[in-house]
């Protein structure tokens, strides 16, 4: 099934606006089961929505975040966030790969430098 740019544009839109609630249920519902997601600068990737929900609900600190600018297209989109975290703003980019029902299937995020991820979410990733 092709998805408008909207859709596309309008799901990313949903998947900050899950997480900024911390409503993981709907922030879950919108990436598929087998979910990829990668962190180049930390060389982490968590496999799987079930950890991937958890990644997120587990990150360390009083995080928020912003978006910036989304551009969307058929099956790819791409956010500009602000993410602040303890006293800290940090600019990221994150793509985004949709599948044929319209859920995220990978998620690339870069931040500017690279960083020693937090300790305690070990469990939920592979180093590569």
């Amino acid at each position: 099934m092709t998805h408008t740019r909207t859709d596309i544009r309008a799901a990313i839109e949903r998947y900050w606006s899950a997480a900024q609630a911390r409503d993981w249920d709907a922030f879950g519902a919108l990436v598929a089961p087998d979910v990829r997601y990668e962190v180049p600068q930390t060389r982490e990737r968590v496999r799987g929505r079930e950890a991937y929900v958890r990644f997120n609900a587990e990150y360390p600190g009083d995080w928020r975040v912003t978006v910036e600018r989304i551009v969307a297209g058929e099956r790819e989109g791409v956010s500009w966030v602000s993410f602040a975290v303890d006293g800290r703003t940090e600019t990221g980019l994150c793509f985004f790969t949709f599948d044929e029902d319209g859920l995220i299937s990978a998620i690339a995020d870069f931040w500017p430098e690279p960083y020693e991820p937090p300790a305690g979410r070990e469990h939920l990733v592979e180093r590569y």
